[in-house]
């Protein structure tokens, strides 16, 4: 099951947790040039707090992790090719994992 947070498909598998681009998002912001990751994995973050910056066809975007918890994974591939940020595959359009993420929270979310 997907949630929705933040323009981002959230997805749980087990204890971890993958953020994704959106169709709505990529349609918004256009095709993705530049990808700066402001935080590393094993970084505890809060909720709302930045994670990336992106710079696309359309926009120049601070991307804001909507849940808090540890980060396990950034695809740093999108840094040396940020359009597969506009893939419609998720496997090349997720932005980063995270686990310790508060269950009641994920659950709170809307359902993509």
């Amino acid at each position: 099951m997907r949630k929705l947070a933040n323009y981002l498909w959230v997805e749980q598998n087990g204890d971890e947790f993958t953020f994704i681009m959106t169709p709505e998002l990529q349609d918004d912001i256009g095709t993705v040039g530049y990808v700066e990751f402001i935080t590393k994995e094993g970084d505890q973050i809060e909720e709302n707090q930045a994670i990336l910056n992106l710079e696309a066809s359309k926009t120049v975007l601070e991307l804001q992790a909507p849940l808090a918890g540890t980060i396990t994974a950034i695809n740093k591939a999108t840094e040396d090719t940020p359009e597969q940020l506009n893939s419609e595959k998720a496997d090349e359009s997720w932005v980063y994992k995270m686990t310790n993420v508060d269950q009641a929270a994920y659950d709170k979310l809307p359902e993509a």
